[in-house]
């Protein structure tokens, strides 16, 4: 008798090709930056699709308005620390929340993205994706931003 080769199973890989990148707009008003971070670090990531794979960018864009409103809950606004090194001796600089809301409100939302997603390339060009705008005007209007889903 002749045997029958066994069926393998392959896991399903997703494909660039097979995912339609969509823009998705949110706006940072009175959302709490980290709980605002973690669904744009999904929606980049494409974790929300079902043809999710972890190796491949089948993320979609996100347009971020209004960062200037969001905000933190209990002592961080004085006590949160970003920091910057130079590289060189005494070139540390530390900001707390508040000063680098006024600074520059959109460092704050991608600082945030970014530690929510792997440390990688595929990450580094994932970022890129993302658009943070401390007003309510963006350029994107003519790419037809949908909501995201809360």
């Amino acid at each position: 008798m002749a045997e029958t080769p066994e069926t393998i199973l392959c896991p399903y890989c997703g494909s660039v090709q097979m995912s339609a990148q969509r823009c998705n707009a949110c706006g940072g008003r009175f959302d709490e930056h980290s709980r605002l971070a973690t669904q744009i670090a999904t929606v980049l990531r494409g974790r929300h699709k079902p043809i999710y794979t972890p190796h491949v960018d089948v993320g979609d864009f996100v347009v971020v308005i209004n960062a200037s409103k969001v905000h933190v809950t209990g002592k961080k606004r004085d006590a949160k620390k970003y920091y910057n090194y130079s590289g060189y001796p005494g070139g540390l600089r530390a900001w707390t929340f508040d000063e680098l809301m006024t600074r520059d409100p959109k460092r704050v939302i991608e600082h945030a993205v970014r530690g929510m997603l792997p440390k990688n390339r595929l990450a580094r060009k994932q970022i890129t994706k993302l658009k943070v705008y401390g007003g309510a005007d963006h350029p994107h209007t003519a790419q037809a931003p949908e909501s995201l889903a809360n």
